[in-house]
This record gives C-alpha cells, sequence and structure tokens, in this order.
C-alpha cells in the first residue's frame, strides 16, 4: 500500500488525523522518539507526521539515545507487555512518555484496556490518556510515577 504524505492515501481525512493526533501526543520539534513494535500494520501516516513533527526520524531498537518519548507499537501476541513498558523506561529521559500505539477493538492483536492498566502500574507507570490516534491504533500515554519524597 502506498502511503502518500499529506494529502496521500495514508493520510487519515478526520478531524483526528495523524497530524491532530501529533499534537495530542504532544510531540514537539528537536524531540527524539524511540519506535519500537514497528511492522507493516502500523499506522504509517502517524509515523510520518512524527517524523516530519521533530524534524529526525524515529530511532530503532538498537539506539542508545535517552529520548523524549518512546513509541511502542504492541499486539495481544507480542508478549509480555511489563517487561516491554520496563526496557521502554530503561531509555526514557525523566519528563518523557510512553506512548502504547494498540490496536483498536475487532482489530487483528486488539489489546484490553484492562491489560494495560494490569501491566502499567507493576512497571511503575501511570495511565494518563487514551484516545484513537488512527483508524486502526489507539493510542494510550504512560508516565513513570512519581516517587514519594520524606
Amino acid at each position: 500500500m502506498d502511503y502518500g504524505g499529506e494529502g496521500g492515501p495514508g493520510l487519515i481525512s478526520s478531524p483526528h488525523g495523524a497530524t491532530s493526533s501529533v499534537d495530542r501526543m504532544g510531540i514537539e520539534p528537536g524531540q527524539l522518539i524511540l519506535e519500537v513494535g514497528a511492522d507493516s500494520d502500523v499506522a504509517q501516516d502517524l509515523r510520518q507526521s512524527l517524523i516530519a513533527k521533530t524534524g529526525s526520524d524515529l530511532l530503532g531498537a538498537n539506539s542508545n539515545e535517552v529520548v523524549d518519548s518512546v513509541l511502542i507499537w504492541w499486539r495481544d501476541d507480542d508478549g509480555d507487555l511489563v517487561d516491554e513498558l520496563v526496557d521502554a523506561l530503561t531509555f526514557l529521559a525523566d519528563s518523557g512518555s510512553i506512548w502504547l500505539m494498540t490496536p483498536k477493538a475487532g482489530r487483528t492483536g486488539h489489546v484490553e484496556p484492562s491489560d494495560i492498566q494490569d501491566a502499567a502500574p507493576t512497571a511503575g507507570l501511570s495511565q494518563t490518556v487514551s484516545f484513537a490516534a488512527s483508524v486502526d491504533w489507539t493510542a494510550t500515554r504512560l508516565v513513570a510515577r512519581k516517587s514519594s519524597r520524606k
């Protein structure tokens, strides 16, 4: 499938399109984003909008950079979500967030929201927001829980 640039066939033509999703994610120019789990089923228009907004390519799993966000494409059969979230924290800046992208209900690989709600606190994360990021994917923002200081 051809995933064209702005206005191309891969762009979502709705008020909640890829550019709008990137804005909702709070992504800013110059930020570094580590991408995990990308495959042929991901929302290419969202990926391209992220690259356009940040001005740089998404970093791959073999990167050692500290990043502003980690973008995880996660499907029901991808393994242990807690392990993946803990691994993502290794690369995340203190003020950064993890964007967990999961297939919407009815799509192949759909992840139950309760699975995310169970995995996040175990990994030391709090869920802050979820929204429809593309036609097939839901975005869930996870942030590190603040440690209480005495």
